[in-house]
């Protein structure tokens, strides 16, 4: 019986680029998986199976010559392609497309098995195709090939782009397909583990070579075979990388990149071993001079990045296909040349055809209140709203190593609330042209990379293709070569704390007796250092929190200049966190310079703390509104709550003989809190005879934070000196 697939010494020319050299591999049945790096040509091989582009050699289907046919022909003769991206037609609905597929073929595959092997295309069927999520496409572009009834299914990338879940479901299916016996599969794939799960056997594409080929199973059971083939040769310090040396080499430049600050160093070999992008060819392959003819040749200049690290983790380059989608796709070409497996995602409202992977109507279904939210027919309320959308869209994607994007002010404000939502180490880069200004709004507590684009983003000339490969090249880094967590101070666990110039006692003083077993990371209560710290508690990367200096809550309340915002300590009711808190500072509200305070406020207690920052105090009424405001989100928190009130002062300017001294409108803040607050088995409101600043009460913060982070243990706080509730 001869193999459903067979193919001899094929050869794919684009030009003078020789695309596939000689490629020879064979399906007997079953699942056979093409693995390869982006521009090795793999996509160039599904194309000439499928008559796609011209080629020599032999491609034999069940023993039947069909190389040099034409692609319908192909067809019949029982090919059924799966290309990559999709590519269903935005205007046909999902039956018209199944029902344009079935006219005049027979078979077992009808349109009523498509809709049984998919009920969600069944409750979508009227649906156009651009009105499809990922997932529904490729299932679409699967039913679709299926229809014709193929005896071998050609499928380019299935799981590109589409979510975990959906990518299960997928490989579901294929083993499903090969375990029926009536079709094979030749797939071509980056994702390992889809691979390694659905196929047989294991063919490893070259730069348009079969390197090696071998059984899932002995794939899937060698580690380090695996990081040779999908990443760099380590020797000691150094990461090494050679490019594939063909016969026709007759000179080649090897880089040598260093981990270190070194610079790259440039070698030159007269004897290279055949090292790979994927693996280590078996021989040594010697190198002649070169002949003066082919001195011209373009030398080969490689410098890889560690994708056995990446595979699972894709580069997004977000933004408006319709206005700057020449830009992302610049963007998208930069990170696939180095290697990454990209995702387009498209955030345009306009309505017009997208050529990104993931359309805009897919990110709109991730908003709370659903697509029509987004797409209203006002561009301004659409844009905010698809911002909305895509913040939520990010947070589903559990293969986004990192974004970028690049764009105006609407596309940085689109794609930048988005990138604040993702946790802190998660790469993000925004290319803008209001990067150059203020950036707060755009950035807040999050750890985005703003770049400014020099020109306006507007077409790709010489300007802007320098600055739009180095945001990829920086994206492409931080992906790559992420930080491991193997530092000293990554071993303790990290507590965060918020401190004031008024409150530094407290502070050093609870972080002399912690430091020892944790990570003490200290945050300035100035507005933006309060949401990093809530940053980085909703991102994992903070065990516990000593709040102590909460003073940002006065600014809120008063309209001083450094509001954390109305959400300052929302976290902990989504977080569940440990968490110790107190009054600190809240005796104050921040202005700048004396001539900005507000008119209406020229008559409070004002105190010069320095000649660019003027400090106000706090009333008994805005004392209460603080109270009332601290109390209601106290109630909230998931996690273990100790809430520590000094009643012998808030700060250094609240003590006796001190400009702030006013135990009357401290008392009604105290008291503001007890009335409101709710009690329980994890929560505990302790009121302190101590100032805040008095190394009792640094011990008393120690106390209680030892005291949640070690349930049963009791607090090292006297009885007698604290009234708790």
């Amino acid at each position: 019986m001869n193999p459903i697939l067979q193919i001899e010494k094929l050869d794919v020319h684009y030009g003078r680029a020789h695309a596939l050299q000689e490629v020879s591999l064979e399906l007997e049945h079953g699942v056979l998986a093409v693995v390869g790096r982006n521009g090795m040509g793999k996509t160039t091989l599904c194309n000439a199976i499928t008559g796609l582009v011209p080629a020599k050699g032999s491609v034999r289907l069940a023993g039947e010559e069909i190389l040099g046919l034409s692609p319908n022909a192909i067809t019949r003769k029982g090919i059924g392609y799966v290309p990559q991206g999709r590519r269903v037609w935005p205007s046909l609905s999902v039956d018209e497309h199944l029902r344009l597929a079935t006219r005049g073929n027979k078979g077992p595959w009808t349109v009523q098995r498509i809709y049984t092997t998919f009920p969600r295309l069944a409750e979508r069927k009227g649906h156009g195709g651009a009105e499809l999520s990922g997932g529904e496409q490729q299932m679409l572009a699967i039913g679709r090939a299926l229809l014709f009834n193929p005896r071998l299914l050609v499928m380019d990338e299935p799981t590109e782009g589409l979510a975990p879940l959906i990518v299960q479901q997928v490989a579901t299916m294929l083993k499903s397909l090969a375990a029926d016996g009536g079709i094979s599969v030749l797939l071509i794939e980056q994702n390992l583990g889809v691979a390694i799960e659905v196929a047989d056997t294991i063919d490893v594409m070259v730069n348009g070579r079969i390197a090696r080929s071998m059984p899932a199973a002995e794939l899937a059971d060698d580690r380090e075979l695996q990081q040779r083939l999908l990443g760099v040769t380590s020797r000691g310090e150094e990461e090494i990388v050679v490019p594939e040396v063909s016969e026709k080499t007759e000179e080649v430049r090897v880089y040598t990149v260093k981990r270190a600050s070194e610079s790259v160093v440039q070698e030159e070999e007269r004897t290279v071993r055949g090292f790979t992008r994927w693996g280590t060819a078996p021989v040594d392959r010697p190198l002649t001079a070169p002949e003066p003819e082919k001195s011209a040749e373009r030398e080969a200049r490689v410098v890889e990045f560690p994708v056995a690290q990446t595979f699972e983790r894709a580069a997004y380059v977000a933004g408006t296909f319709d206005t700057k989608g020449k830009e992302l796709l610049f963007l998208r070409n930069c990170l696939d040349k180095l290697g990454l497996r990209t995702v387009t995602v498209d955030l345009a409202t306009s309505g017009k055809p997208s050529s990104a992977m993931v359309h805009p109507r897919e990110v709109a279904r991730h908003h709370p209140r659903g697509e029509s939210a987004v797409f209203t027919g006002e561009r301004g309320s659409a844009v905010a709203e698809m911002a909305v959308a895509f913040e939520h869209f990010v947070t589903r994607r559990r293969d986004l190593g990192g974004v970028i994007s690049a764009g105006g002010s609407g596309g940085t404000a689109l794609a930048t609330r988005a990138m604040r939502r993702l946790p802190i180490g998660v790469p993000k880069v925004m290319v803008s042209t209001v990067a150059s200004g203020d950036v707060r709004p755009y950035v807040g507590p999050a750890d985005i990379c703003m770049m400014y684009s020099v020109t306006d983003v507007s077409g790709i000339n010489r300007i802007s293709e320098r600055v739009l490969a180095n945001a990829a090249h920086a994206l492409a880094g931080m992906i790559a070569h992420a930080r491991p967590a193997d530092s000293k101070s990554d071993t303790k666990p990290a507590i965060g704390l918020t401190m004031f110039g008024l409150t530094t006692p407290c502070v050093q003083a609870v972080t002399r007796q912690l430091e020892e077993k944790y990570d003490c990371i200290v945050f300035h209560a100035t507005g933006t250092g309060g949401q990093s710290m809530e940053k980085l508690a909703e991102s994992g990367l903070l065990q516990a929190v000593i709040d102590v200096t909460t003073t940002e809550i006065a600014d809120e309340i008063a309209g001083g200049v450094l509001s954390a915002g109305p959400e300052r300590l929302d976290v902990f009711a989504r977080v569940r966190l440990p968490y110790v808190g107190s009054c600190g500072a809240l005796d104050m509200v921040n202005f700048w310079a004396w001539d900005t305070v507000p008119e209406r406020y020229k008559e409070r207690t004002l105190h010069k703390h320095n000649p660019n920052v003027t400090l106000m105090r706090t009333s008994a009424e805005e004392s209460a509104k603080i109270g009332g405001f601290i109390a209601e989100k106290l109630n909230r928190m998931q996690g273990p709550v100790r809430f520590l009130i000094p009643e012998g002062g808030l700060s250094g300017l609240d003590a006796p003989g001190k400009p702030f001294w006013d135990p009357a409108a401290d008392k009604v803040l105290f008291d503001a809190i007890s009335a409101d607050w709710r009690p329980g088995t994890e929560r505990k409101l302790v009121r302190l005879p101590h100032h805040v600043n008095d190394q009792a009460f640094a011990d008393a913060l120690v106390a209680a934070c030892d005291e949640i982070k070690h349930p049963g243990r009791q607090s090292a706080w006297p009885a007698s000196h604290a009234r708790t509730s």
